[in-house]
């Protein structure tokens, strides 16, 4: 890989970040035209599923999927829409760059969940990135202060509790399509999620889309933090890898923050910033960890080799 195609896929990560970062903007926008969380998340997918099926048609790319296919991308699409319902759920009760913030702690829930039910090694950097954002996640804590609530934390939590079991179901499935299929059949099944639960409460409900501004933010949630940066981090993920893009995936946060103080006026302190830079570090530090352990070793076991063909 040259220079000028690593800097292209450095791009699309960057492109990919900021705007799944936007989901505040789009979300906070369709709340102050009357729409609940069932609403913004129901319309956003129903645009979205539309657009990739364009998409798809025009590419000519078969819709067809096997029955074990379509009961895993069922799973997948209600794990994913219980995980966007409880994020925009906490956007009520929180500050939304917080929420995102604390919904980034999602990649520790997945070493602890690989850990204890793969029997995957519990490790130092794994510990160490544990003790990070818990760290940053008590200095956020101001009790049910403005901008910050228990009931926003645990929406979050479970948000990222959900996306985890979504990042699992994927990686122990093994299923293998298209991104562009993938993500159809996902944004169907999440439009069922949600249905499903606005029938569960009057408050609930689905209410319809009746100002351009309020029609505006579901088309900017369905283009921006969805079809355009799930397409620009499968772009940048086949040309730097996982890696490199999940760790320039902590431009997310920091984009929701940045929206939430700049447009929303939303708290910001010290402190929070203290918080943010624990919680970020500790991702960063559990994702960059493995990948520069492997290094580190093929390094060391190259020098064994070199030695032993010297001797």
């Amino acid at each position: 890989m040259n220079a000028s195609q690593r800097a292209f896929g450095v791009l699309c990560a960057i492109i990919a970040g900021v705007s799944y970062g936007t989901n505040p903007l789009g979300g906070l926008i369709m709340y102050g035209e009357g729409l609940n969380p069932s609403s913004v998340v129901f319309y956003r997918f129903v645009l979205a599923s539309a657009c990739f099926a364009v998409i798809m048609l025009m590419s000519k790319i078969s819709f067809k999927v096997s029955l074990k296919e379509l009961f895993t991308l069922a799973i997948l699409g209600l794990l994913f829409s219980a995980s966007a319902l409880t994020l925009f759920t906490s956007f009520l009760y929180m500050d939304a760059g917080l929420a995102s913030t604390i919904f980034f702690i999602y990649p520790i829930f997945v070493a602890l969940t690989m850990a204890l039910l793969f029997r995957e090694k519990l490790t130092t950097t794994i510990i160490i990135a544990i003790v990070f954002t818990l760290g940053g996640i008590a200095l956020l804590y101001r009790g049910d202060a403005e901008g910050f609530s228990l009931k926003g934390v645990l929406c979050v939590l479970g948000s990222a509790i959900s996306y985890c079991a979504y990042m699992v179901v994927i990686n122990q499935s093994k299923i293998i399509m298209s991104a562009l299929k993938m993500n159809f059949y996902m944004a169907i099944f999440c439009l069922l999620g949600v249905f499903l639960f606005s029938l569960t409460t009057a408050d609930n409900h689905l209410r319809p889309l009746q100002t351009p501004v309020a029609f505006m933010g579901a088309i900017f949630l369905a283009i921006v933090p969805t079809i355009i940066s799930l397409t620009f981090m499968v772009k940048a993920i086949k040309i730097i890898g996982s890696t490199p893009t999940s760790i320039i995936g902590a431009l997310e946060p920091l984009t929701a923050v940045a929206i939430g103080v700049l447009l929303f006026n939303e708290l910001f302190t010290m402190r929070m910033a203290l918080g943010i830079t624990l919680i970020l570090s500790g991702v960063l530090i559990l994702i960059a960890g493995s990948e520069i352990k492997n290094k580190v070793k093929i390094l060391l076991n190259n020098r064994k080799k070199l030695w032993r063909w010297r001797n």
